[in-house]
């Protein structure tokens, strides 16, 4: 299976957006989900949101809903997410993942998902 791809991190104010994108291949089945997560220095990697690639139902962590959004093109064969009124305090790595066999109660869990991104850096300056 080859690994899913980050990009679009970077550097942006606080108050600013950001969009990045996760391209993965091998997505076959309608039932494989991709997951985002990220991980600040010290801390424990953290769930964000996730897609079902079939139908495009959406699952949000209570922390970041109503600031970022979850979204999949089947024809670039991307999962974005749109982070918007960005704060320091969401500087981290933020990784893309992907799950043959997640279901309902389950995308929160960093144990559903077997590939995993090397992640893209994202900072939220002051």
């Amino acid at each position: 299976q080859v690994q899913p791809v980050e990009s679009g991190g970077g550097l942006v104010q606080a108050g600013g957006s950001l969009r990045l994108a996760c391209a993965a291949s091998g997505l076959t089945f309608s039932s494989y989900a991709v997951g985002w997560f990220r991980q600040a220095p010290g801390e424990e990697r953290e769930f964000l949101a996730a897609i079902k690639w079939g139908s495009g139902s959406a699952y949000y962590s209570d922390s970041v809903k109503g600031r970022c959004t979850i979204s999949r093109d089947n024809a670039k064969n991307t999962v974005y997410l749109q982070m918007n009124s960005l704060k320091p305090e969401d500087t981290a790595v933020y990784y893309c993942a992907t799950t043959p066999s997640g279901v309902s109660g389950t995308y929160h869990y960093t144990p559903t998902y077997d590939n995993w991104g090397q992640g893209t850096q994202v900072t939220v300056s002051s």
